[in-house]
């Protein structure tokens, strides 16, 4: 097994955990919590594939939605253990988050991409899965949630991945230094609050015209 597969499994496994919580905060059946584990485990890296013109992972690999299966029945039966779901699941969000995006950004090394490209890959790898995850289960999306670092921690961890491959560190160590990024970064937002300013729009000076 390649590295970039350990990636896609890891990835997959981590991120159906999330969806099949999410599911159990919608109170949804078995075969909800399987869909919307396999949604969000192979959403990212299906688009990231489509757009590379490769064959989807899944496709080539059909064990990875077995993973994804396997996680969303064991959610189903313990996720009443948990205290707080909610809290697991931004957790096993953040930890999703640092293997996908090295996830795409390996892809796109492999492809021999550009570095724009390589960034906006681990992007999609990391966002979207979680992104589709919380439309269907009709949440605000984390990734538009006011001031969270979610796209941010994505795009600062592929970048970080792209200089230091630059630097000469290699693919092994530039994967890792990526992942570090993006869950420091996500864990920061989680647990200190770390935030980015957010637009607030300007109360009209007395006496301008309305528009």
């Amino acid at each position: 097994m390649t590295l970039l597969d350990t990636l896609d499994y890891a990835s997959v496994l981590v991120f159906a955990l999330t969806g099949a919580l999410a599911a159990s905060r919608s109170q949804l059946d078995i075969v909800g919590f399987i869909f919307i584990a396999c949604l969000t485990a192979v959403g990212g890296g299906t688009l990231r594939d489509a757009i590379l013109n490769r064959e989807v992972f899944w496709v080539a690999d059909p064990l990875t939605l077995g993973v994804a299966t396997i996680a969303a029945v064991l959610v189903f039966f313990t996720a009443h253990l948990l205290e707080s779901r909610y809290r697991a699941l931004l957790w096993f969000d953040a930890a999703a988050l640092a293997i996908a995006v090295p996830a795409g950004v390996a892809v796109a090394l492999a492809e021999a991409q550009a570095w724009p490209i390589v960034l906006v890959m681990g992007m999609i790898t990391g966002c979207l899965g979680g992104l589709m995850r919380d439309v269907v289960c009709n949440e605000v999306p984390l990734v538009l949630k006011q001031g969270e670092l979610y796209a941010t921690c994505a795009l600062a961890g592929s970048l970080g991945a792209v200089l230091a491959r630059l630097a000469g560190l290699g693919d092994g160590l530039s994967l890792v230094t990526c992942s570090a990024i993006v869950f420091i970064l996500r864990a920061g937002s989680i647990a200190l609050g770390w935030r980015l300013p957010v637009y607030k729009s300007q109360p009209p000076s007395p006496g301008a015209p309305k528009r």
